[in-house]
């Protein structure tokens, strides 16, 4: 049967089973309805299909559910949060509803500073800037390829080319970040946990490129992140200073969690 052919009864029955499918996480279908500011009678209406709700209401739950309001019409099972990879069926139980949660506490939104030896100047190193931020549960990275290193690799060095995008999720002892340039041009993964310091603002793991294995280069390197906030009187000197540059010109902090003259394992 078509959308436009069902009836109102049978939308409410959809949505009431959508509803009671969503519901069966929860231990307590009276804490579930609390959460959501819906009352108790009316939540049992709308899981029996005895009743829609409002249409601020709908929004309410969908956003609780990380769903769309496609769960008034089709099975949940089907639909998901978004029709992307990574919300399929199929990884969900893998991956997460979406991916998994990061909190501002653990990663906080902002820009943040890193460095890491060059993938293609073994002795130098690269300074360079990223913004990471939410949207809703997802947790986003964006930065740009420092001009010289595009150049190096015969890659046109605009702005649009060098900007790169990636979703970061939460992992059992850090979190794991895929990245990739526009139109997966090029992309890499990147692990990060968090170390001890002052501030507790610096992360370290590493970054490995998806290429080809080459004599010449490297796919493989530590990284280190510190977290610099939103102030423009930080933000701005960092990004001057991104592309290459020596050992010597780095923090040495920064020095320290990249541990340059032990082999990488």
């Amino acid at each position: 049967m078509s959308l436009t052919a069902r009836s109102p009864a049978q939308l409410r029955s959809m949505f009431g089973s959508n509803l009671r499918r969503l519901a069966a996480d929860y231990a307590s279908i009276s804490a579930l309805a609390r959460d959501l500011g819906i009352n108790r009678t009316q939540f049992n209406r709308y899981l029996s299909g005895e009743s829609f709700p409002r249409p601020d209401v709908l929004a309410r739950i969908c956003e609780f559910f990380s769903v769309d309001a496609r769960v008034l019409l089709e099975p949940v099972d089907q639909i998901g949060p978004s029709s992307g990879p990574i919300s399929s069926k199929y990884l969900r139980d893998f991956m997460g509803p979406t991916v998994h949660p990061v909190s501002e506490e653990d990663l906080p939104s902002g820009f943040y500073q890193f460095a890491r030896r060059s993938f293609v100047r073994n002795d130098q190193y690269v300074r360079g800037l990223v913004l990471i931020k939410r949207d809703g549960d997802n947790t986003f990275l964006r930065g740009f390829e420092p001009k010289i290193a595009m150049a190096m690799q015969g890659i046109p060095a605009d702005a649009r080319a060098r900007e790169y995008r990636g979703f970061i999720m939460h992992i059992e002892d850090g979190f794991a970040a895929t990245v990739a340039r526009r139109n997966a041009m090029t992309a890499s993964f990147n692990y990060l946990s968090r170390v001890t310091s002052f501030q507790n603002n610096f992360w370290v793991g590493y970054v490995a490129r998806t290429v080809r294995e080459s004599s010449s280069s490297t796919r493989m390197t530590r990284l280190v992140y510190e977290y610099i906030g939103n102030s423009p009187e930080r933000v701005l000197p960092c990004a001057r200073k991104a592309g290459f540059c020596q050992l010597d010109d780095l923090m040495p902090f920064h020095q320290r969690l990249l541990q340059p003259s032990d082999p990488f394992r």
